[in-house]
């Protein structure tokens, strides 16, 4: 029997579309889901753009105004892939529209902007209608076990995390001064692009909210060149230009959780050599786990007790019994990072399904956005600060 569809229309293209498209097109067919999502309408500004990219990626209609999108009845879900400074508009809208919505992370560029998405979300939920800010890295099943493992105790008491998300994609510094280098778009730099994956992800594996910080950033290189256009450099049409970079290069943080435990935090776009690394340990009274996401498949744990070598233990994350992985191919065969986005969409059309709130909801958005304004007042003003009362 035919399933119900749901019409998919989604807000950029570019970096996370290609991902977010990936994951629409394959969830359907390695996972039952309840509804059978249909790529409707992809939408981006530039019309002859977005036509390419839809015909490569399979979608069945564009659009170039994202309230056209919201608009149409064929549309379901509305999955926001486009900067932070659109993020409130668009997904307030859908939600208004009665529109379901999937929102890239960080949920907004402020606090302010997050709170009137959970007040829109809650206003929706009501009337059946969901939301879930996408946070990837909660559906990489090493991640999952490992938070499965901390919930069960095994652990014990947590003490210490410690977690870096590291990239040099901009170190030179004649990279141009793209989006993500403006506060305007981007809200913060490397601390919401990158920082908010694992300040998200501490508090999600620990079950626990970031209390406090103390915060240090810093901008390595103050100006870039403006980028190219068709016409030659942005809006000047030739000539060296270069405009002001207004969001961090990297950010460092100590925190404390509400539960006890203490962390330190780094988020760096300028860690040459550091394509993607991003590394978690949790370090509690009877053991510790350690993640490596260039070792996407592997956690690392050690148990006090149970140990009597004094050494981690390597556990390859690919068995039937671990998180999604029954969908996907025999034990020992590795997944990639695109597979987190194609678990997001199953977790996302199944919560939908069954009337649920799909997790992470907007309130753990806004949760995630209170710490990045936190690290942002402490790093100004160079004294602890209590997450939420900015």
């Amino acid at each position: 029997m035919s399933k119900p569809r749901l019409g998919i229309g989604m807000v950029g293209y570019a970096f996370m579309g290609a991902a977010h498209s990936h994951a629409w097109r394959s969830a359907p067919r390695f996972f039952d889901l309840p509804w059978d999502p249909e790529l409707t309408v992809l939408c981006g500004r530039d019309r002859d753009a977005v036509a390419a990219a839809g015909r490569r990626m399979g979608w069945s209609s564009v659009e170039t105004d994202w309230r056209a999108v919201v608009g149409r009845d064929d549309v379901d879900v509305v999955d926001v892939c486009t900067p932070g400074s659109s993020h409130a508009e668009i997904a307030v809208a859908a939600l208004e529209a009665g529109k379901h919505v999937l929102c890239e992370k960080p949920l907004a560029n402020s606090v302010g902007q997050a709170r009137a998405m959970v007040a829109a979300a809650e206003r929706a939920a009501a009337a059946g209608t969901r939301s879930m800010v996408a946070f990837n890295y909660r559906r990489v099943p090493a991640l999952a076990l490992a938070r499965r493992l901390i919930g069960d105790g095994r652990l014990g008491q947590i003490r210490h995390v410690r977690a870096v998300y590291l990239q040099d994609w901009i170190v030179d510094p004649d990279f141009p001064l793209v989006w993500r280098l403006v506060a305007e778009q981007a809200g913060s730099g490397a601390l919401g692009d990158i920082g908010s994956h694992i300040v998200d992800l501490a508090q999600h594996l620990l079950s626990d909210r970031i209390a406090s910080v103390c915060a240090l950033t810093e901008t390595f290189v103050k100006e870039r060149p403006l980028p190219r256009t068709a016409s030659g450099l942005a809006g000047v049409g030739g000539g060296e230009q270069r405009g002001r970079v207004t969001v961090d290069d990297a950010a460092l943080f100590l925190a404390r959780f509400a539960g006890g435990a203490i962390a330190t935090f780094e988020a760096s776009r300028f860690a040459t050599g550091r394509r993607n690394g991003m590394r978690i340990e949790i370090n509690g009274s009877a053991g510790s786990l350690a993640f490596d996401l260039e070792r996407l498949n592997e956690l690392q744990l050690y148990e006090a007790a149970a140990d009597t070598t004094g050494g981690f233990r390597r556990i390859l994350v690919t068995e039937a019994d671990h998180p999604w992985m029954s969908a996907w191919w025999p034990p020992g065969h590795i997944i990639g990072w695109e597979h987190t986005f194609i678990h997001e969409i199953r977790d996302f059309v199944v919560a939908v399904g069954a009337a649920d709130d799909p997790q992470p909801s907007f309130a753990e958005g806004l949760g995630v956005q209170q710490v990045l304004e936190a690290v942002g007042a402490s790093a100004a003003q160079g004294v602890w600060t209590s997450v939420g009362e900015q």
